[in-house]
């Protein structure tokens, strides 16, 4: 039988950056994932994801933030290209969004000033961008230090350095007395620690997780914009508009597909782990479809691509009032050996550097503890 300090299971960008981070520090480590990078069941799938350094979600992530970026530079000059895009993002909402206050709120308390965060009217974005057609009076604010990270480019730079510890392979882990047995069709590794990155699959594999998490389907599409230039890269920012059937985000056409675009909250509905099919109907792109018409004439087009996303997301804590529906980064109270990494919520790409390093630090420091904000306690079924 094989052994290892660290088996880590699921390699998708988290699992990925964990991986990299334990060999980085001496860890004999095995990673499994039967997915290949660009496998459209992948939760890392796909060209793109955003960079947002104020996140409405929670001040939490805010202070993730900056660690982030500094691994996406560390990466690109390891592997010698870009990965980070530079890109503004623009949030924008009715007088009084919750969404454009808390990203307001989030970069007021990171300290930022000037260029960094700028508060607009609607009628102010619309004379930026020519693309828009917001409401005059609608709240904006435009994060300059936002970016488009190059999802699949960023996992094959993540993955190049451990390449030869991958194991193209399923498993499933049985907790024993000796170890964490991990084992595939073919054989038994026995591991010290496992770290569980497995997105929609997590609860497949630790069972525990199962009342915590839901796993909701998300329909994106590329849209062939009416003024391309206008939606180009450079002209056209990340987006982020809350709009009344729930919040729309996109990205500019900087891969000439064109426009993508899609439901981030309240378009969504509870799923199975493996519910990747079929391609988003036009009914399902509609509520994206029409917001785009309404408030982004610029970016909306024909549809000419479609895809699906999986959120792995948590349920609202019910033990902290603070605790919210945040990420899972922690070890399993019934068994510190497991460390899960999970329930991402669709917005957690953007910190796999340094969630690797949070996994790793996990994994080999006995006395690290996990930050409270992605704590299990935060759940009575885990409270102690």
């Amino acid at each position: 039988m094989r052994t290892c300090d660290v088996a880590v299971v699921g390699l998708g960008l988290m699992g990925a950056a964990a991986m990299r981070a334990l060999a980085a520090r001496g860890a004999d480590v095995l990673g499994f994932d039967p997915l290949r990078i660009g496998e459209p069941r992948g939760s890392s799938h796909g060209s793109c994801r955003v960079f947002r350094r104020f996140n409405f979600e929670s001040p939490a992530y805010t202070r993730l933030s900056d660690r982030a970026f500094l691994g996406w530079r560390e990466l690109e000059a390891e592997c010698g290209r870009s990965l980070l895009l530079p890109c503004p993002v623009l949030e924008a909402g009715p007088p009084g969004s919750a969404l454009v206050a808390a990203s307001r709120s989030a970069a007021a308390a990171a300290g930022a000033a000037g260029a960094a965060s700028n508060d607009l009217t609607g009628a102010e974005a619309n004379a930026v961008y020519s693309a828009l057609d917001l409401p005059a009076d609608w709240d904006v604010v435009v994060q300059d230090s936002g970016g488009i990270l190059l999802a699949e480019e960023a996992l094959r730079a993540l993955r190049a350095p451990v390449a030869e510890r991958i194991v193209e392979a399923a498993v499933r882990i049985e907790p024993g007395a000796d170890g964490v047995a991990v084992t595939t069709g073919a054989e038994t590794v026995l591991a010290l620690k496992v770290v569980v990155a497995a997105g929609p699959w997590i609860a497949q594999l630790v069972p525990r997780l199962a009342p915590v998490v839901r796993i909701v389907r998300h329909t994106v599409g590329w849209f062939r914009p009416q003024a391309p230039s206008a939606a180009a890269y450079g002209r056209l920012p990340i987006f982020l508009l809350e709009a009344p059937q729930g919040v729309v985000y996109g990205f500019p056409d900087f891969e000439g597909r064109g426009v993508k675009a899609g439901g981030h909250h309240g378009l969504d509905r509870i799923v199975g782990p493996d519910a990747w099919g079929p391609p988003p109907s036009d009914a399902e792109l509609e509520p994206v479809r029409s917001t785009l018409e309404r408030l982004m004439p610029g970016a909306a087009g024909p549809i000419v691509e479609r895809d699906v996303c999986l959120y792995t997301n948590t349920i609202a804590a019910d033990v902290r009032p603070d605790g919210g529906e945040e990420f899972i980064i922690d070890r399993l109270p019934a068994d510190p050996r497991l460390i899960v990494i999970s329930a991402c919520s669709g917005h957690g790409a953007k910190f796999a550097t340094v969630v690797g390093e949070m996994a790793a630090n996990l994994a080999l420091e006995p006395d690290y503890r996990a930050d409270p904000a992605f704590r299990l306690d935060r759940y009575s079924a885990f409270a102690s």
